[in-house]
């Protein structure tokens, strides 16, 4: 299918995969202190790759290839940019059996490698349980900090519970 003067794949290659992931996937973690019934740390990873509204039928194929996750709308009120769709996984047992097995087999060629190479050694600490300690979620909150140019400062402003300040 050509659409906008370009080729579109049908079936989606393990090549192709990596190539969107370099260009448009993100690897994120959220750390979280306890508080109110939580009486832990908590620890949310998470797999996205996010497209102009023209993309989702393409998402909707990165979903079938990897056999789990959602393709949901994002409103974007930022002015420079604009509302998208975004591919996520967030379930830790598709994380650990599906999403890192696959780019461990299928190596990024982008610095997103180092950024995957931290969200797996992340999400070998949550297998472990060791977030459930303080020193395990100080090394998690390391780790994290090393991520993604480093933490976002949205993402330190945020209340305990999720909301903004």
């Amino acid at each position: 299918m050509t659409i906008g003067g370009r080729e579109k794949p049908s079936n989606l290659s393990s090549d192709y995969i990596v190539g969107l992931t370099d260009g448009e996937g993100c690897f994120y973690v959220e750390t979280r202190s306890p508080y109110g019934i939580y009486k832990t740390p908590r620890v949310e990873m998470h797999f996205f790759i996010k497209m102009t509204e023209e993309e989702f039928t393409l998402l909707k194929g990165v979903q079938s290839f990897f056999g789990c996750g959602g393709v949901y709308y994002q409103k974007e009120y930022r002015q420079n940019q604009r509302a998208c769709y975004r591919f996520g996984v967030t379930a830790q047992k598709d994380l650990h059996d599906k999403v890192i097995p696959f780019f461990d087999k299928h190596p990024l060629k982008s610095k997103k490698l180092k950024n995957y190479l931290l969200f797996k050694e992340i999400g070998e600490l949550v297998k472990k349980r060791e977030h459930k300690n303080p020193k395990g979620f100080e090394k998690i909150k390391q780790l994290k900090s090393r991520m993604n140019n480093g933490t976002r400062l949205v993402r330190e402003i945020r209340l305990p519970s999720g909301n903004a300040k």
